[in-house]
């Protein structure tokens, strides 16, 4: 059975997983990001991987190698993480430090939302012949374009959407500033988590309630200008803030029924 490891690193938390061919989840575990220091946050990389190797009770030797998803910009042939916006990378090798890590035959880098969007593609028929955009909202915002059955890279920082001015509350901010997940907690001059005040809304805080509405009108902001651009087939919205179990049926997806 051929099996390999795939690797999230977000700026909130990194999550590994050992994947058979058809793309099963066979083991996965997760842990805190440390965006404190470029060391300390590849260790917390180390410490997933070896996790699901524990777990599994695998070895790098019966496994077909490593994929990691990176945010921002990559050099995705020498593996270097070139700028994260929400990383302590800059020009970090990480190929070359996963080897040194691992004794892996194959580590491959890839941005993690071209990653996210090359799986929701294939999920949705992969038709070659559409633009289909996959929109993530988390610790950060971006977009990933397929066109015609390829990536839109541009010169490597096409999609990087949460650098868009949009209206917010605090008037015209980059949308990362106006509606990923710590700026949602900024918002509450840090009273209160993101998650708390998704439980908030769910349990009609009226605080909660203004709040929420105005960091949806950023998003909206954001949806159109790639609407207006690309005129996709397709968007599909993924990430920790969107895919928050108390969001579902409530007021994202309403807000984008536009």
């Amino acid at each position: 059975m051929k099996r390999s490891i795939g690797v999230d690193i977000g700026g909130t938390k990194i999550a590994a997983a050992i994947i058979d061919k058809d793309a099963n989840i066979l083991f996965r575990s997760e842990v805190p990001s440390d965006p404190s220091d470029k060391e300390k946050m590849f260790q917390q990389v180390v410490k997933v991987i070896n996790n699901v190797l524990d777990e599994s009770h695998l070895n790098m030797q019966q496994l077909e190698g490593i994929g990691l998803g990176v945010p921002g910009i990559l050099d995705r042939e020498s593996g270097i993480a070139v700028f994260q916006n929400n990383l302590p990378w800059r020009g970090f090798p990480v190929i070359q430090r996963i080897k040194e890590a691992f004794p892996a035959d194959k580590v491959v880098i890839d941005n993690d939302v071209y990653m996210a969007a090359f799986a929701e593609w294939q999920k949705y028929g992969a038709n070659p012949h559409e633009t289909f955009v996959y929109f993530t909202i988390s610790t950060g915002i971006a977009v990933s374009i397929i066109h015609n059955g390829d990536f839109i890279r541009g010169m490597g920082f096409a999609g990087e959407l949460g650098l868009l001015p949009v209206k917010s509350a605090n008037g015209i901010e980059r949308l990362e500033q106006a509606a990923a997940g710590p700026a949602i907690q900024k918002l509450t001059n840090n009273s209160m988590t993101t998650k708390e005040v998704f439980e908030k809304y769910q349990q009609d805080d009226e605080f909660a309630h203004s709040l929420i509405p105005k960091v949806v009108e950023s998003l909206v902001h954001g949806c159109y200008a790639i609407t207006c651009l690309l005129d996709p087939e397709k968007i599909v919205f993924g990430g920790g803030v969107i895919l928050c179990q108390e969001n579902r049926h409530r007021f994202f997806y309403r807000a984008f029924a536009w």
